[in-house]
C-alpha cells in the first residue's frame, strides 16, 4: 500500500449531513484504508457489480426449478438492494463487497440445483460418508465466515464500536439474520404443499436442519472473526517492527548509539 495516500475518514453524522467524500485513489481498499468514494470513481466496484450480475444470470439459466429459483433468490434480492441503496450512507471497502461476491456465487450455485442437487454436494457424499447433500451446510458457513468481515466494518464505521465489541457483534448479527432466515423459509413451506414444503426448505430428512444451519452460520462467523484477530495482530507486529528497524537505521546512519541518544534527549 505504499505510495497510496489513505483518504480521510468521515463520521457517520458527517455522512448524514451530506459532507464531501475524499476522491477515490485506491486499487483495493480494506476497512482501514476506504474511503468514501462516489460509486462512478470506484471502478473495482463496478467489476465487483458486474460479476454478481453475471453469476445471477448465469444460475438463471435454465434452474433446476424456476419457482425455487426465484423463492431461494427473494432474499438475497432484498439484501443486496439494501447494500446499493445504502451506498452513498455507507459505503464499504471493496474487500468486503468482494467477500459478498464471494458468498453471492456460493448462493447462486445452491439456487440453481435447488441445494439438494449440487453437484459439489454430490461429491461430498463419498469423501464423508454420508446420504445427505451437504451444500446447503457449506452455504450457511460462508454466509457466517465471508459476511463477518463486513458486518465488522459497518459496525466501525456506522456506530464506531471497538475493542471487543466489534467482535461480538457481527457473530450476533450473523445468528440474528440465520434465526430469521429459518423462520422465513418455514412461513413459506407453510404455505405451500407439505411436498413442496420439505423440498423448499432442504431438511433432506434432518429434522434438526435449521438448528445445525444457523450453527454453521455461527461457526462461520467465529472462525473468520478470529483470523481476523490473528491478521490483525500480525499487522500490528510487522508495523512495530519497521518502526524499530527505521529507529535503528536512523540512529545507525547519525554515528549515534541508543545511550548516547537518550541522554542528548535527557539534557534537552
Amino acid at each position: 500500500m505504499s505510495g497510496l495516500s489513505v483518504p480521510k475518514r468521515l463520521s457517520w453524522r458527517g455522512l448524514l449531513h451530506g459532507e464531501s467524500a475524499p476522491v477515490y485513489n485506491a486499487p483495493l481498499t480494506t476497512s482501514s484504508t476506504a474511503g468514501y468514494p462516489a460509486f462512478r470513481d470506484n471502478r473495482p466496484l463496478h467489476w465487483i457489480c458486474a460479476l454478481g450480475a453475471l453469476a445471477v444470470l448465469i444460475s438463471g439459466y435454465h434452474p433446476e426449478r424456476v419457482f425455487d429459483f426465484f423463492l431461494e433468490n427473494a432474499t438475497a434480492s432484498v439484501f443486496a438492494l439494501t447494500v446499493a441503496f445504502t451506498y452513498r450512507r455507507l459505503p464499504l471497502s471493496d474487500l468486503s463487497y468482494a467477500l459478498l461476491l464471494a458468498y453471492l456465487c456460493l448462493h447462486e450455485w445452491g439456487a440453481h440445483y435447488k441445494y439438494s442437487d449440487v453437484p459439489l454436494g454430490e461429491w461430498m457424499k463419498p469423501w464423508l460418508g454420508i446420504q445427505r447433500n451437504n451444500y446447503d451446510r457449506v452455504v450457511h458457513f460462508a454466509f457466517g465466515f465471508l459476511l463477518c468481515y463486513p458486518f465488522q466494518e459497518m459496525f466501525t464505521r456506522a456506530v464506531r464500536v471497538s475493542s471487543r465489541w466489534r467482535y461480538l457483534l457481527p457473530v450476533e448479527t450473523i445468528l440474528a439474520l440465520s434465526a430469521i432466515y429459518e423462520m422465513l423459509e418455514a412461513f413459506m413451506a407453510s404455505i405451500l404443499s407439505p411436498e413442496r414444503g420439505e423440498e423448499f426448505v432442504g431438511m433432506q430428512g434432518d429434522m434438526w436442519d435449521s438448528q445445525k444451519d444457523m450453527f454453521d452460520a455461527g461457526l462461520g462467523s467465529v472462525v473468520g472473526l478470529v483470523l481476523i484477530a490473528v491478521a490483525r495482530a500480525m499487522v500490528v507486529r510487522a508495523k512495530l517492527r519497521a518502526r524499530q528497524a527505521a529507529a535503528e537505521a536512523l540512529i545507525a546512519n547519525s554515528g549515534l548509539v541508543p545511550e548516547t541518544v537518550a541522554a542528548e534527549s535527557d539534557e534537552s
